[in-house]
């Protein structure tokens, strides 16, 4: 069969797709081989491909692949997470789009516009992971609201439950009011914002005087409870015992005293707020003050924002200043940089408020995670991170797990009665009748006297069991896949999710498995633009994967994207590592075009240059396998590519063919032929986890295969023995072509005209590689000689020098006149570099890079010139 001239990605890919799936190569079932597992991070149902699950699943793929071809029983678990915040708000802005309010449905039927739209929107993603080659087994693939994992969730709610380590409590949270439901502290992002801070007077009941207070929250006075001075701060003694005013709302309120105050921050006396701030929370608990919450769920200002009522908070921030102006009791205004808290999926700013909600203790359950990591036991990679989850662990807080929403795993607590602790927790509601019956001796309860909590668990309540629940370990903890499967062997992923995902994985392992979930995190950096930037589609820097593996190719998007992406450093995309890769693709194709439109003659003996030149590749690749080997142990992705990289571009491309391949119009003889298709072979394999379709579709091509025979589940490289010293005499050798080749280049010698060359062999090497110099410099005879040769241009590698005459080649004079203008030009060159060198200043002040440079530099030059010098003495003799 012909072999098209030019590689066609988009055909190449979608034929070896389909063979792989319709042959289930990425398909696993428990055997007697070792398993090796991967989870996949699971994207949200309602997400879409970006440049991060690109960088993210490629590398998961590339580890999978290289398992399968070590013989590993390979098993890469996809699937997707409901994402409660994301999803319900893209349910509620289609629902409003069509004039459907959610307050007017039953959570029945906005459940099932919910699943409507998870119907016809999940799995988007995980298609496109199909086009970048991801070779995850599809009939695995999981979602985090499936049967099997909601019913361990709950399950594992009761079990904490009745361990007394979930409890419900009344607390100061993280609201974010788009969303309209708490937020974990994790999951709040604080970031410096320029702002204000207002300097506002509070009358002095019963007296003309005034105090002054600093806030950057005016719009919050309506809640104000009390003035806190510090009973140590002079200034205010005459205040003590005494009440103020609030502006506006003109309520009177206590003037208390606690060292909690910073006497040097704003004016030393601070508003207290109970319901809007963690800190003044606490101190009006110490002083049993009283709350007033002034906002609705979505931030508006409710009936204590008295004509404000409605209005949301940062539209009242703007009025009550001017309004606080009007009567006198704006003092002043000054710039100030604050923290401000957003949420990590609305981006909306986060407002504290106290409710009822969920905990889970977390202090005695971090501990054997956090002795995990720390004892090696679950390896981070890199290592710098094991400092972050150190800290974090070690001050871990209570989890907040419930959400005040709909879409996602409704709580399992059934009120019965009015008061807090009239309900009971169950994994159904037969289970909880029962439990309340018992409960309270009242057995005419029935099952309408029972309410179900409304709100649903944090996403990460479900996805912190994913090692477990996809192969139904929570359930079944000693079925078949958990025992076989389970701990899994890496978790690539994101830093950022290093605590809301990765770390209680680790803490539920241990609960529910007594061991850990995987031996290796590997986390990734973040994908950013040449400027630094993470990319989104809010800052339009990122480009459509889709689009860019339809340009380049998916092959060449894998190689682009992990050319330079050290684990846990960012990547800065830039598209030309595209273009890279894809060329990288097309010189691997090009390469096989060449070797199968050789005319092969077994009649013909191996030439020596050929036998050689195989000898010596076999020997590079064994070098480059330990190199491929150690960088894999070590999850060096980037590096092991380039390794790759480098062996088949540099070594099998630029070099071993050109050393085998046969003068134009002849033969190859057919031993070397079958041992390149070998050694073709072997690359391929290597190649396979990088680039999966070119290499496919070459191993098909090289000979007709069985289904058995599909590279995908070939067999990994056999280590063996390395000829170093080979190794090493090929690279003096490639230096002595490249010496000839230049020389040709620069005199304008014909290609095709044979020359003679001379050796001083100073170093005494062996002539191991004079039939491949020959036939690389098309070189007419090659001799070894005791003394310079006269009327020769030279060319020094290491101590030898090489000598190729010139007599009617060039124009002498012209030649002798170049030579001498260059030597004049480097002489002066080197002058000056030691007479930098000779500055005792410059020596003892320059950094020590820069003198190395400089010693470069001088070594070089005295190099040169002395080529030069006898290449000018050849001539002139």
């Amino acid at each position: 069969m012909a072999l098209a001239t030019k590689y066609d990605a988009k055909s190449v890919e979608e034929k070896w797709y389909d063979y792989w799936m319709k042959n289930n190569y990425f398909h696993s079932e428990v055997d007697e081989r070792e398993a090796y597992t991967i989870v996949i991070p699971p994207p949200n149902v309602t997400g879409v491909l970006h440049m991060g699950h690109m960088l993210n699943n490629t590398i998961q793929d590339v580890l999978i692949r290289k398992a399968r071809l070590k013989g590993y029983n390979a098993c890469w678990v996809p699937g997707t997470d409901h994402a409660s915040i994301a999803t319900e708000a893209k349910v509620v802005a289609k629902l409003k789009e069509q004039g459907v309010n959610k307050n007017d449905l039953t959570r029945e039927e906005f459940l099932e516009h919910a699943w409507e739209w998870t119907h016809k929107h999940g799995g988007i993603i995980l298609e496109q992971l199909k086009k970048l080659g991801a070779s995850c087994d599809w009939e695995r693939t999981a979602f985090t609201m499936d049967d099997n994992l909601s019913a361990s969730v709950i399950k594992v709610f009761v079990d904490l439950y009745n361990k007394g380590l979930i409890y419900r409590g009344y607390r100061m949270v993280n609201w974010d009011p788009e969303a309209k439901t708490t937020l974990s502290d994790e999951e709040v992002i604080y970031e410096e914002k320029q702002g204000n801070l207002y300097y506002l007077k509070y009358k002095i009941d019963g007296s003309d005087d005034t105090l002054t207070i600093a806030t950057t929250r005016p719009e919050t006075i309506m809640g104000d409870t009390a003035i806190c001075i510090n009973p140590n701060d002079e200034r205010f003694t005459h205040l003590k015992g005494k009440k103020a005013i609030v502006p506006i709302a003109n309520r009177v309120i206590p003037i208390i005293e606690d060292e909690y105050v910073d006497m040097e921050f704003g004016t030393g006396c601070l508003k207290v707020t109970p319901a809007h701030d963690p800190n003044d929370k606490e101190l009006g608990d110490k002083h049993n003050l009283e709350v007033v919450d002034i906002f609705n769920e979505d931030a508006t200002l409710n009936s204590y924002g008295l004509h404000y009522k409605g209005k949301d908070r940062f539209v009242v921030r703007k009025e009550i200043v001017k309004e606080l102006e009007s009567i006198g009791a704006l003092e002043k205004t000054e710039t100030h940089l604050n923290k401000v808290g957003t949420s990590e999926r609305t981006k909306a700013v986060i407002e504290p408020r106290l409710s009822d909600q969920w905990f889970l203790k977390m202090k005695d359950l971090a501990q054997p995670a956090l002795d995990a990591v720390l004892d090696k036991e679950v390896n981070l990679v890199p290592e710098k991170f094991i400092n972050t989850y150190r800290h974090w662990m070690e001050n871990v807080r209570d989890w907040n797990i419930s959400r005040q929403l709909w879409w996602g795993h409704q709580i399992p607590a059934y009120y019965y009665g009015d008061g807090k602790e009239d309900f009971v927790v169950a994994e159904s509601r037969e289970e909880a009748l029962a439990l309340a019956k018992e409960k309270t001796g009242n057995m005419t309860l029935a099952d309408n006297d029972l309410t179900q909590d409304a709100d649903a668990l944090d996403t990460w309540f479900s996805s912190w069991l994913w090692p477990m629940s996809v192969f139904n370990g929570i359930l079944e903890p000693d079925n078949e896949e958990i025992n076989y499967y389970y701990p899994t062997n890496d978790l690539v992923t994101a830093p950022e999710i290093l605590f809301f995902w990765v770390a209680r994985m680790i803490i539920a392992g241990y609960e529910y498995k007594g061991e850990k979930p995987f031996t290796n995190v590997y986390l990734t950096g973040i994908v950013r633009d040449k400027q630094r930037r993470k990319m989104s589609k809010s800052l339009g820097n990122s480009p459509d994967p889709l689009d860019l593996i339809d340009q380049y190719g998916a092959d060449g998007i894998r190689v682009g994207m992990l050319l330079s992406s050290p684990a846990g450093n960012d990547l800065m995309f830039d598209e030309d590592l595209c273009k890279q890769g894809s060329a990288f693709v097309n010189k691997i194709w090009n390469a096989f075009r060449l070797i199968k439109g050789w005319e092969i003659d077994s009649n013909i003996e191996q030439p020596e240059s050929s036998r050689v030149a195989i000898n010596w590749y076999e020997s590079r690749f064994q070098q480059a396998l330990a190199e491929l080997e150690d960088s894999y142990s070590k999850y060096r992705i980037s590096d092991a590519l380039m390794t790759t990289y480098k062996l088949v571009w540099d070594d099998f491309c630029s070099w071993l063919l050109e050393m085998i391949k046969p003068s134009y119009g002849s033969p190859v003889d057919a031993k070397t032929y079958q041992e390149v298709i070998a050694i073709l072979e072997d690359n391929l394999k290597i190649l396979h986890p990088f680039v999966p379709f070119i290499s496919e579709e070459i191993w098909q091509n090289i000979t007709d295969r069985t289904s058995e025979e599909a590279l995908i589940i070939a067999k990994w490289p056999v280590s063996k023995s390395i000829d170093e010293d080979l190794v090493k005499q090929f690279e003096i050798a490639s230096e002595v072509v490249s010496g000839i080749r230049t020389i040709r280049k620069q005199k304008n010698i014909s290609f095709k005209d044979a020359i003679e060359l001379s050796v001083l062999n100073s170093e005494k090497l062996d002539a191991t590689f004079d039939t491949v110099i020959s036939k690389l410099g098309n070189i007419s005879s090659l001799n070894y000689v005791d003394a310079q040769v006269e009327g020769a241009l030279s060319f020094r590698v290491k101590s030898n020098e090489y000598f190729i005459p010139i007599s009617g080649a060039i124009d002498v004079e012209e030649e002798v006149k170049k030579l001498t203008e260059e030597l004049t030009y480097t002489e002066g060159f080197l002058k000056s570099v030691q007479k930098k060198l000779q500055n005792e200043r410059f020596v003892n002040n320059a950094p020590e890079q820069v003198i190395a440079n400089e010693r470069k530099k001088q070594a070089d030059a005295e190099a040169k010139i002395a080529t030069l010098k006898s290449s000018l003495e050849s001539l002139q003799n």
